[in-house]
């Protein structure tokens, strides 16, 4: 994935004593530290677990098979009041995997900036952000997110169905603005595979597309990546399940074996 091997490109020059343009500077900073992303299992545990020890025993089980792990709002918020405690670090520390802090920042360019600050202070790599807000919050996003390193994913389009209303209709206009801020990549949903398609054309081969909706919501193991994602998002088959760990390994073993078949000509 060329979104990812920019981070090696980069050091080599550096430190061979090549000069890295400064625009090449800010890539390579937010990339460093997204570089902990790889595709080995092309899995991101959604862990919406509101239990503390829960949420880290299924973390710690579940690592070897999953790339990534998606902390939202209800974990993050009800551990830190109830125990006063920072889960994005915790497992952060546990794991030793990327954090994405699925927070679907939507406010004000200011706001939107603070709430950045704070998620990255608690120690996660990634953030998710509504595109929807319009091109300055996502740039201001963006601008604070690149002075520590940390990648943000622009939400194009909803995993419900409700999101065909609303979300859908400006799904390309906001997947254009993505790329041409430099986010990190976009959010995509594995419920709609042709859509997944169709952001991948329009985004181009560098940016990093997750794809959330497996199980539950109705999106099938597989699909979103044969399409052009380069993660999918799994949540409730996983961490509802009577032995995470069991069902993570499963499910990665269930999606390389999907990947080896060759790809449906369209």
């Amino acid at each position: 994935m060329r979104a990812l091997s920019n981070v090696a490109e980069l050091q080599t020059r550096s430190q061979k004593g090549f000069k890295v343009r400064k625009k090449e500077t800010k890539v390579y900073e937010r990339e460093l530290r997204m570089s902990r992303l790889t595709e080995r299992n092309r899995i991101i545990h959604a862990l919406d677990v509101e239990d503390k020890e829960k949420a880290l025993r299924i973390a710690s089980a579940v690592k070897e098979y999953v790339d990534a792990i998606k902390i939202s709002y209800p974990t993050f918020l009800n551990i830190l009041i109830t125990h006063k405690s920072n889960i994005i670090s915790e497992i952060k520390e546990i794991t030793r995997l990327p954090i994405l802090a699925c927070f679907k920042v939507a406010d004000i360019p200011f706001i939107s900036s603070r709430i950045m600050r704070i998620t990255m202070d608690a120690g996660a790599d990634g953030v998710t952000v509504h595109g929807m807000t319009g091109r300055d919050t996502v740039k201001a996003c963006i601008a604070t997110a690149n002075k520590r390193g940390v990648g943000v994913f622009v939400v194009t389009e909803m995993s419900h169905p409700g999101a065909i209303e609303f979300y859908q209709p400006l799904g390309d206009k906001i997947a254009k603005m993505a790329k041409e801020l430099g986010a990190t990549g976009i959010v995509a949903p594995a419920t709609r595979p042709n859509r997944v398609r169709k952001y991948r054309k329009i985004v181009g081969e560098d940016m990093i597309i997750i794809s959330p909706g497996i199980g539950a919501q109705g999106g099938q193991i597989g699909d979103a990546i044969a399409e052009g994602a380069n993660f999918e998002v799994i949540g409730r088959l996983i961490y509802t399940s009577s032995n995470p760990a069991n069902s993570a390994r499963e499910i990665s073993q269930q999606l390389k074996k999907r990947l080896e078949k060759p790809p449906v000509v369209r």
